[in-house]
């Protein structure tokens, strides 16, 4: 028998009303904001009314270094939000919003898979309530009220060489990465080369996930930094007075969307940072409602516990003042038979036979990563379980290797077999993160606020990625010593590199170590309130592969659609 696709198991869905399911969270129907049959906005007067509500335990939810295809992270926190109900707890999930750049392109949606997803999922990855589009066109007035202020005088002497601020599209398009904009006659503007970013690699993205208040999202707003002068001086959207405008196009924005599981699981889906320039998780005031919405709220950070999870710890807890509870490590044994640097796993095409076929060595020869990702999150005082997330071509011998290895390290463990039987597939691992949980923590961050940028970026690549060093180049050095002159030192740090290593280098398999890690480039997202060093090339706008998903996307005859994973 053919398992189901996930549309077709979406569709099974029996789905609760919004007003239901924001019942089950104790918030108020007055504070919910239909948007059709299935979604809501959750308004942000929720959380100051439910103050006094008792704290739900926090768990973050992060993985081994991932193969290409992910690991089903994702898959997991749902599998996992569902699984407290069978042991009597009642948990709420928050999530990012998809891009559609990706759901068109090879990864498909965000949803969850199987019977551990968000419903529906068409809603889900197409548009929701318009987020997306709202940071869109927040960004791109910037961009425009900055090419109109050179136009029409220049006033505050912007350096047009020194214009940090690109446009963004939600669509995966190569060709925008690097244009000439302003050509034609003195009517269309000045001609100057820029180009287009991915709408999730937006900093309007990254401040709509770490504001903490509509007040807050408009001070944010107000300190982007989109420009120089010829002096070197920063120029504001608060200088060109532009903050007031984005703000109000991103004040429904800022109302996280309320969904639900096949299981009926309170689900919030909110923003959708980046997770290689940016920190890669969901929205702050998202958790702000979850943390005081039953017995668990379990979110989730992007890629390895090296990015993702690094950057929760160090930037979005910072920001929020909420500290985690226990932090999900998700491993496979696909990729840790892939960091064995035994096989190759490259996105869109099948897995290597030699890698399915059954392997323990090869699991044990990979398992360097998954102790450095849990050291990771011991390292800032948060007690890790390791999901091993099942896959029907695993072998038992291989969930032992992994097993075997978490026990070593002291870490609890479960297998999961959530995606083909919901919840009930991952009560283990539910009632591990329950203990871990409730033990006491000791969470700090991982360097503190008045260090130098220089030592936020080796503290990060020495501790964390296995660095033995760091070797800034001296443009980047120079940049680094202007964002301390001008105040941005106080800032954290999330440093842009590879999510396919430890290392800067995706080639660097299992815990690499030996390496030099090299900053070429420097950034200041001040209005996010970090500062991104480069590691490598980043790309900021994906393109379209030879076979993206946007081929098989359609509508049936019926009118319903079809080909969307």
């Amino acid at each position: 028998m053919t398992f189901p696709s996930d549309l077709e198991i979406s569709r099974t869905a029996r789905l609760l009303p919004p007003d239901d399911v924001g019942a089950s969270m104790g918030i108020d129907p007055e504070h919910l904001e239909p948007y059709g049959r299935t979604v809501a906005k959750v308004d942000l007067e929720a959380i100051e009314r439910r103050a006094d509500r008792p704290r739900a335990k926090y768990v973050v939810v992060t993985a081994i270094t991932p193969t290409p295809l992910g690991e089903g992270k994702t898959t997991t926190t749902v599998g996992l939000g569902q699984a407290f109900s069978h042991i009597g707890r009642q948990a709420t999930v928050a999530i990012r919003q998809p891009s559609m750049g990706p759901t068109f392109g090879i990864k498909g949606g965000a949803a969850g898979g199987g019977y551990s997803q968000v419903v529906p999922m068409e809603s889900l990855n197409l548009h929701l309530t318009g987020d997306m589009h709202a940071v869109t066109a927040a960004h791109n007035l910037l961009a425009a009220v900055i090419d109109n202020h050179i136009d029409k005088g220049n006033a505050l002497g912007i350096d047009q060489h020194n214009i940090a601020w690109r446009r963004v599209l939600d669509v995966n398009d190569r060709s925008l990465r690097n244009i000439v904009g302003g050509l034609g006659g003195k009517a269309d503007g000045t001609p100057r080369e820029t180009g287009f970013d991915i709408t999730a690699a937006s900093e309007v993205m990254a401040v709509l996930a770490l504001a903490t208040s509509l007040a807050d999202l408009r001070a944010r707003l107000g300190r982007i930094v989109v420009a120089y002068t010829a002096a070197g001086e920063p120029v504001t959207a608060e200088d060109l007075k532009a903050a007031g405008s984005m703000a109000v196009l991103l004040k429904e924005a800022l109302k996280p969307n309320l969904m639900q599981t096949l299981e009926q699981t309170p689900v919030l889906v909110h923003a959708g940072p980046f997770g290689n320039i940016a920190h890669g998780n969901s929205s702050i005031v998202a958790d702000y409602v979850g943390i005081r919405s039953g017995d668990v709220l379990v979110t989730e950070a992007g890629f390895g516990a090296d990015m993702g999870a690094e950057r929760f710890f160090n930037i979005k807890c910072r920001n929020s003042g909420l500290t985690p509870d226990a932090a999900v490590v998700v491993a496979t044994v696909r990729a840790l038979k892939a960091h064995s640097g035994r096989h190759k796993v490259v996105a869109g095409k099948p897995l290597p036979e030699d890698l399915l076929a059954e392997n323990p060595e090869d699991v044990h020869a990979g398992a360097e990563n998954l102790r450095r990702q849990v050291q990771n999150v011991r390292r800032h005082g948060v007690s890790p379980v390791v999901a091993i997330n099942a896959f029907p071509t695993d072998h038992a011998s291989e969930h032992k290797a992994i097993r075997e290895v978490a026990e070593e390290m002291g870490a609890r463990v479960a297998v999961c077999t959530h995606f083909t039987e919901g919840g009930k597939g991952a009560i283990e691992l539910a009632e591990a993160v329950d203990e871990a949980a409730s033990e006491p923590n000791d969470f700090g961050f991982l360097y503190p606020s008045d260090a130098t940028l220089t030592e936020k970026i080796r503290t990060i690549a020495t501790e964390i990625y296995g660095a033995d060093d760091v070797e800034i180049a001296p443009a980047a050095a120079k940049k680094l010593e202007g964002f301390e002159r001008h105040g941005f030192g106080n800032l954290p740090v999330c440093i842009a590199k590879t999510h396919l290593s430890l290392s800067h280098d995706p080639k660097l398999v299992g815990a690499p170590t030996g390496f030099t890690f090299p900053i070429r480039d420097v950034r200041a997202s001040v209005g996010a309130g970090f500062v991104y060093p480069l590691a490598g090339e980043m790309r900021t706008m994906p393109g379209l592969s030879s076979a993206p998903a946007v081929e098989r996307v359609d509508l049936d005859e019926d009118g319903q659609v079809v080909g969307l994973s």
